[in-house]
């Protein structure tokens, strides 16, 4: 082979990796987002054909796409039967909600010097519409606001790592926060209420230690709530003072 012929190979399959890498990128944003959004909701397998055909791209970028959600606890493969959105238990869900609440109220706290006078006033319009919202409560609706105030605030985190961490811990909670919601009816009105007082120690800026421990706890009081709610019998208390 020709010094010609071996640099055209090695781009071509340098772009043909190039290519992959980027379906395959596609593909697992698309799936992620209809997990996110419950049209895949727990349980609901995931045929990589079907899926395939669907982008009009070869299985093999949708499976590296399917393997990327297994590491993030997103999917669940099954001998004899394939991949599965994952069904997530009560012990999965209150290990992940005491990782967040560690992970935001530390996020939060680093973030919070860099928080603009614009993100303040995009959380408490997030924060406004939540308040709005409890008249007429939609749970699936509220928990995407809940997100979406909370990502205002640790996206300006300076430490990417710790960034990503609490993204990636949100994406494990996919398929039950509507539920815990809809189990707890009276933490949303409290939940909204814990913002506000999150929003002034930042415009304040309050005490780093007590912000952190503020935010902390706003996540654990919900678990909490939700734990009270399933098992009424063992009262339960995880916030830290």
């Amino acid at each position: 082979m020709t010094d010609v012929e071996t640099a055209t190979g090695t781009a071509t399959a340098t772009a043909t990796g190039t290519a992959t890498g980027s379906k395959s990128q596609a593909a697992y944003e698309w799936i992620r987002e209809r997990i996110a959004r419950h049209e895949y909701t727990p349980g609901y397998r995931l045929v990589l054909g079907a899926i395939a055909a669907e982008l009009d791209m070869s299985v093999v970028p949708v499976r590296e796409a399917i393997r990327r959600l297994e590491a993030e606890h997103l999917v669940t493969f099954e001998k004899n039967v394939g991949a599965r959105v994952s069904v997530v238990d009560e012990d999965e869900y209150v290990h992940t909600m005491q990782t967040l609440g560690l992970l935001e109220g530390y996020a939060t706290r680093l973030a919070a010097p860099h928080i603009t006078a614009d993100d303040l006033a995009h959380a408490a319009e997030i924060n406004a519409r939540m308040h709005r919202l409890l008249d007429d409560f939609d749970a699936h609706v509220y928990t995407q606001l809940n997100q979406r105030f909370h990502a205002v605030l640790f996206d300006r985190c300076p430490n990417p790592d710790v960034r990503d961490l609490v993204q990636r811990t949100w994406g494990r909670l996919s398929g039950l926060r509507d539920t815990s919601f809809s189990l707890i009816p009276h933490r949303p009105r409290h939940s909204v209420e814990e913002h506000d007082h999150i929003l002034d120690l930042i415009r304040t800026g309050g005490d780093p230690t007590e912000l952190e421990l503020t935010t902390r706890n706003h996540r654990l009081r919900t678990l909490d709530a939700f734990l009270d709610a399933r098992h009424p019998e063992t009262p339960h208390r995880s916030e830290l003072s």
